[in-house]
């Protein structure tokens, strides 16, 4: 066991659920030129997946979680590369799910805080301020989470 695996929780993401949902899922798409993001969340807020995946297989690996949920939605960030995206995934993909654009503005800054409470330091590592702890991984996954829950909020008219 290393330090860091005594330090940090899991840094590699996996599946939260083994489950299907009953219900039409939510993707949330985190899209960057290096890695992306990736959240799969029913409506009724929970999580049933997510993963940071290099950014060359996010086509293949939205597929396949087509195949095995039922998505209904695509929801994906407004900024850096979300334009080229959006076309790569209507082009790219078949039959294309409704691709929704939300607001990213902060998300990184607010998934870095989600971390911490998804994941809490342990041991000596508690005592080191929020602010000054490395993340042991990407948190674009997490943004994607951020993203579902923004969407949500803004169809109930929180935002």
């Amino acid at each position: 066991m290393s330090i860091a695996d005594t330090m940090f929780s899991p840094a590699t993401p996996t599946p939260d659920s083994d489950s299907t949902p009953d219900q039409p899922a939510i993707l949330g798409f985190d899209p960057g030129r290096q890695k992306c993001g990736l959240a799969l969340m029913g409506v009724d807020r929970k999580l049933y997946y997510h993963e940071v995946i290099p950014a060359e297989q996010a086509i293949a690996t939205i597929g396949r979680l087509r195949q095995k949920y039922p998505i209904s939605l695509l929801v994906m960030g407004d900024q850096t590369t979300a334009k080229s995206w959006k076309q790569q995934l209507s082009q790219d993909l078949p039959d294309p799910p409704r691709i929704m654009l939300v607001d990213e503005r902060y998300s990184t800054l607010e998934a870095r805080d989600r971390y911490w409470q998804m994941y809490p330091p342990k041991g000596l590592y508690r005592l080191i301020p929020q602010g000054m702890r490395p993340l042991p991984r990407p948190v674009d996954d997490i943004v994607a989470i951020l993203l579902i829950e923004r969407y949500l909020e803004r169809l109930a008219g929180n935002r």
